[in-house]
Formats: structure tokens, C-alpha cells, sequence
């Protein structure tokens, strides 16, 4: 994710973050946590270091149950299917972050909209690697092949632009996507551009500004909880080093989050200036990795 243009960098804006909402856990009201409360939102032990993991397999009910380099292989025979397609029924919207051509539209793309509780450009073009990989191809490879592991198991899947060589759309018409949809669960997948040394993912989870989003808050920090437990164990990455506690942060500016009317959160999937994360970003069997764990994530929540 980014928030200049021209250079396609980032601000690394560490926001205060609040780690516990009413009705989520015992402290959330002014009780006590219990240690199952906290234990929820430490999550699993992340890696000492973002070394790859072997490939991950499909650990959930489903079609893509087999090997990691084709997740949406055959069920095995005499499964239900009920079991093959977990999700049906189901509706997911899928935002890859920024568009390809969003650097040729600079006029267009700093139109300045309105996310409530600020006015911010449409769109930004993202930020890239040191040698050139761009955030929007990343995001829109992952959400491609996340989209066809989601059909796999059953879901209904939409996507907010539909391809990498165009403009936008705007970030309230993305929101507007999903709520349009009356999706159960949305995801906008994105990597960070932040200083080399830092490195880890992390996901964005919206606040209550007495606006839209309110009423799914909740939901969405349920949903940030199954994704980012799913995306430590999938893909071997850590936490990040450098935003958030415990790979969550909260954040009340982002008109994707911030006028959606269904269960959102953002996944910043690592940081793309790191040379080592940028190195696998490049790597297609990593990309399926990442599409994998988001899968994990989203029918985790969706299936509670």
C-alpha cells in the first residue's frame, strides 16, 4: 500500500491501535481478559525469521485439498459435497489493490473523494520493488488465483476492477462493490513499501467513526483474526517489524474500510522494499502460497 505517487513509496505511518472491541472479549466492556481472550490475539507463535516454509498444504475441507502447487486439485473420491464445496452459498469480494495504468492518470487518480472522515485521492498507484515489480501486478496475480481457490470450494467470488491495465476504480467505489454485493466476507490485498530493514505482513482492521463501517467492526475484526492466524501459519512470514502489535492495526482513514457495510479488513502481505520479501513476492509458487493462506483465513471465518 502506498500514499505518494510519483515515486511509488510509502509513508510508514504507524497508527495507535486498540487491540480489544465490546462483545469480543471480556476486557472489551471493562471486565478482565481471560487467557484464552489474549491467547486469540497474540495468535500462533510467528516465525524467529521470514525464512519460506515448505509449501502449505490445504489443512481446510475442500476441494484444494492436496498438493500446494495445485490447490484446486481434484477431492478425493467419495467425499460429499457438502465437504467439496465448504463455501457454497457464500459471497467474497476481492479488492487488488491500485491497477496497472494508475500511474499514466495522475489527474484522475488524485481526484480527491470522500472516506468520511477525510478527503483522500481516488486511488494511489502503489509502491513496487527495488527492481520494478509493481504492488498492482502483485495484488492482482494474488487475488486471481485466491479467487479461483474460493470458486473451488464454493464460493460466489466478484472482484473490484478486471485487470491490470486500467485506472482505479476509486476507493469508495471499491467499498461500493462489496456492499453491492451484500458480500459476507471482503478482503483488498496489498504489500507495503516501507524501509528495507523492516520486514513482516500485517492486517488493517477498520474502527468505529460513527459512520457505515460500525455496525461490522466486530464482524471484521473476527475476520482479521482467522486471516492473519491462517497467513502466519501458510506462508512463514512474521509479524511486522515495524507497524501494529501482534500483526494487527486498526485505522479509521481508509475509505475501503470506512464505508464498507460488510465484514473488510486489508492484508498488507509484507513489505515489498525488503529484499527478501520482495524476492519471493516475485516467486509464482510463493504468490500461490499467499493465495492459499488468505483461503485458509476467509473459510475459517466463514464457516464459524
Amino acid at each position: 500500500m502506498t500514499t505518494s505517487l510519483g515515486a511509488m513509496s510509502v509513508t510508514g505511518k504507524a497508527l495507535a491501535t486498540t487491540l480489544v472491541l465490546c462483545g469480543l472479549g471480556a476486557a472489551a466492556c471493562g471486565g478482565t481478559a481471560t487467557g484464552a481472550d489474549l491467547a486469540r490475539e497474540r495468535g500462533p507463535v510467528p516465525p524467529a525469521a521470514d525464512t519460506a516454509a515448505a509449501p502449505a498444504a490445504d489443512t481446510l475441507s475442500g476441494p484444494a485439498t492436496g498438493t500446494a502447487s495445485d490447490p484446486t486439485a481434484s477431492p478425493a473420491a467419495g467425499r460429499s459435497v457438502q465437504s467439496d464445496r465448504p463455501l457454497s452459498g457464500k459471497i467474497v469480494v476481492i479488492d487488488p489493490g491500485h491497477n496497472g495504468q494508475n500511474y499514466r492518470h495522475p489527474a484522475e487518480i488524485n481526484k480527491k473523494v470522500n472516506v468520511l472522515t477525510q478527503w483522500k485521492a481516488c486511488d494511489t498507484t502503489g509502491t513496487a520493488t527495488a527492481n520494478g515489480y509493481s504492488e498492482a501486478a502483485f495484488t492482482w496475480d494474488v487475488s486471481q488465483r485466491l479467487a479461483k481457490i474460493l470458486k473451488s470450494r464454493g464460493a460466489t467470488v466478484k472482484l473490484t476492477r478486471a485487470d491490470n491495465s486500467g485506472v482505479g476504480p476509486c476507493i469508495t467505489e471499491r467499498a461500493a462493490i462489496g456492499n453491492k454485493a451484500k458480500a459476507d466476507a471482503a478482503i483488498s490485498v496489498h504489500a507495503d513499501g516501507a524501509n528495507p530493514a523492516d520486514h513482516g505482513f500485517h492486517v488493517i482492521m477498520p474502527e468505529k467513526i460513527g459512520g457505515p463501517v460500525d455496525p461490522v467492526v466486530g464482524a471484521s475484526k473476527k475476520l482479521g483474526l482467522d486471516v492473519r492466524n491462517a497467513f502466519a501459519r501458510g506462508t512463514g512470514l512474521s509479524y511486522s517489524t515495524y507497524i501494529g502489535k501482534n500483526a494487527l492495526d486498526y485505522r479509521d482513514d481508509l475509505g475501503g474500510l470506512n464505508l464498507s457495510t460488510v465484514p473488510k479488513i486489508f492484508i498488507e502481505s509484507g513489505n515489498m522494499k525488503n529484499p527478501t520479501e520482495a524476492a519471493k513476492f516475485q516467486q509464482a509458487a510463493f504468490r500461490q502460497k499467499i493465495a492459499l493462506s488468505l483461503a485458509n483465513g476467509l473459510q475459517q471465518y466463514l464457516k464459524r
